[in-house]
């Protein structure tokens, strides 16, 4: 297995959107499931949502449900975050990883990439 490897950050002003990707280059045997994280210096990372590689099923943080969605592509073995109405305090490093659990808690997963930087201005 490998890291997975995030990209799509940048800077947006509040309200604004971004869609984050998360890339997972080779096989997935025993993972299951695809998690975005956030990351603020000093704080401990956060759960944003979750889908499994089937894409039938989703969970959200309450903080970012209603505003982020997840989608997967599977032919480029690919996840993407939207994240829309976009908040100062949505400002953090984004990360993405996997699990064999469909679940919130940050030490289930594994293989977390480097992470993307998100700032959104007042």
């Amino acid at each position: 297995q490998v890291r997975l490897t995030e990209s799509g950050g940048g800077m947006v002003q509040a309200g604004g959107s971004l869609r984050l990707s998360c890339s997972a280059p080779g096989p997935t045997f025993g993972t299951k499931v695809v998690g975005w994280f956030r990351q603020v210096p000093g704080k401990e990372r956060e759960f944003v949502g979750a889908i499994n590689w089937s894409g039938g099923n989703t969970m959200y943080a309450d903080s970012v449900t209603g505003r982020f969605a997840i989608s997967v592509d599977n032919a480029k073995r690919t996840v993407h975050l939207q994240m829309n109405g976009l908040s100062p305090e949505d400002t953090a490093v984004y990360l993405c990883a996997q699990s064999p659990l469909f679940t919130q808690t940050p030490r289930d997963y594994a293989w977390f990439g480097q992470g993307t930087q998100v700032t959104v201005s007042p």
